[in-house]
């Protein structure tokens, strides 16, 4: 269902939204008798155009139709947080911060977020009620696979849906009768005429792609019928990772394997990076200009080592560490390092051991070439030794690489010395990119500072 489908949703969308953010500031300033002049017409222009670019990037009105009250409510906030933090910072810019009263903008930075966010969820649930008028539409699904059992719990978990499933069509009777009990119904030749029969409204076609061939024959029996059908993709048999529907153009696409940081998720990720690197580097600069003088005294060489690394979307990035070795290697062959490894100098075993060499990453965070919280980066060399002996290897370079990472809070820091450890190491990895959230990252951050006391696995 998509906002065109709900007039009043699309009606919110494009012209109540503004006039709820421009009007309450309006409402706020007769209230606070505050003069209204042309400065206050300026902001709320600015206001009007920011306003309407963040959510259109966010798309809160998609995750409302999803039914994720929850993450809704995240998004109308966070989205308005980052409309308020662009209006300060260019009112600081242009001196215009002076021109208006405090007063009255704190009060509008908290009443609107909270008059759209309540205007939202009253015309959703309008917009649904009258969709629906009371009529509770009768529903089958073809198939009897995992998706198929995902849309019956679906529907049959939120009421307002109005739906009615009878059951499930399925041609292995056997197989799928004791999985769904009274609720299979019939091979797939009776199914047109149980619809007719009981003049069905939903038909959910959920069957594998293979079946494609037979797909189109059902369609050609059911074109015979007034019923409404809906093709559940069969994505479940692939790899997911971070899978939703979206349109193209009006066109619907199914993306299966995408990147968790989009929208307010990309905000999110970017600002936590920069405030915790700034925090970080500003606390560490005495540690920073300890351990570059002992880098220098300890070895003849450069201080800070770079090396070739792959990055988002599996583009070379250059990363930064504390030289720990007494050579610099960055060719098509790299060796990690190893216990009691002799390229690996006195000092730089204290620094490799300490993670004090990953210091100067928080620069490359800055950059915007890395993250605090990712799959690790590696060699160049070595991601194409693993690319080609592990399957979905390079989906970790759906995010930008990290200073530490899901894996290396789970016991895969350091060496990986068999292949079962880098398999091992790429599922950490990917299972971070499914389940992304700000405080899994907060949380591996902690676990981080912990396992580096330990100095674990770290040579």
């Amino acid at each position: 269902m998509t906002d065109n489908d709900i007039p009043l949703m699309a009606f919110f969308k494009r012209m109540v939204d503004p006039m709820i953010m421009l009007g309450s500031l309006y409402m706020i300033l007769v209230a606070q008798q505050e003069r209204f002049n042309g400065h206050y017409l300026l902001l709320m222009i600015i206001a009007f155009f920011v306003g309407t670019y963040v959510y259109e990037q966010i798309d809160t009105h998609r995750t409302l139709r999803s039914g994720r009250i929850w993450a809704y409510t995240r998004d109308i906030l966070l989205g308005w947080g980052v409309i308020v933090a662009v209006l300060m910072l260019i009112g600081h810019a242009t001196g215009l911060s002076d021109e208006y009263s405090r007063r009255s903008l704190l009060i509008w930075f908290g009443v609107a977020p909270v008059a759209l966010l309540f205007s939202h969820l009253a015309a959703h649930r309008l917009a649904v009620t009258r969709s629906h008028a009371g009529e509770v539409r009768s529903a089958l699904i073809i198939g009897a696979n995992e998706p198929a059992v995902r849309v019956a719990q679906r529907i049959r978990s939120n009421p307002y849906f109005y739906i009615d499933l009878r059951g499930y069509f399925d041609d292995r009777a056997e197989a799928r009768r004791a999985r769904m009990g009274d609720s299979y119904l019939g091979r797939l030749a009776d199914l047109v005429p149980y619809v007719r029969q009981h003049n069905i409204k939903l038909l959910f076609i959920s069957m594998p792609i293979s079946a494609q061939p037979r797909i189109l024959s059902l369609l050609e029996e059911l074109q015979d019928t007034t019923a409404s059908i809906y093709f559940v993709p069969d994505i479940y048999t692939f790899e997911l990772m971070q899978a939703r529907l979206d349109h193209i153009g009006g066109v619907p696409v199914v993306g299966i394997c995408e990147t968790p940081f989009t929208g307010i998720n990309g905000v999110i990720k970017r600002a936590s990076d920069i405030v915790l690197s700034l925090c970080i580097l500003f606390m560490l600069i005495p540690v920073l200009a300890v351990v570059a003088i002992g880098v220098k005294l300890s070895s003849p060489g450069p201080v800070i080592f770079k090396q070739r690394r792959y990055g988002l979307n599996g583009e070379e990035i250059i990363v930064y560490k504390f030289r720990s070795m007494a050579v610099c290697e960055d060719g098509g062959s790299i060796r990690q390092a190893t216990r009691d490894d002799k390229r690996v100098t006195p000092f730089g075993a204290f620094l490799r051991k300490s993670s004090l060499d990953e210091l100067p990453q928080f620069v490359n965070v800055l950059q915007g070439r890395m993250s605090i919280v990712g799959p690790r980066p590696h060699a160049v060399a070595h991601n194409e030794l693993y690319r080609k002996l592990i399957k979905g290897y390079m989906l970790r370079h759906k995010v930008k690489p990290g200073i530490t990472g899901w894996a290396q809070v789970n016991g895969f820091r350091g060496e990986t010395d068999t292949l079962e450890k880098m398999q091992s190491r790429i599922e950490y990895d990917l299972d971070y990119l499914r389940n992304w959230s700000l405080p899994l990252d907060l949380w591996i951050v902690v676990r981080t500072v912990r396992e580096v006391l330990r100095r674990n696995n770290a040579y």
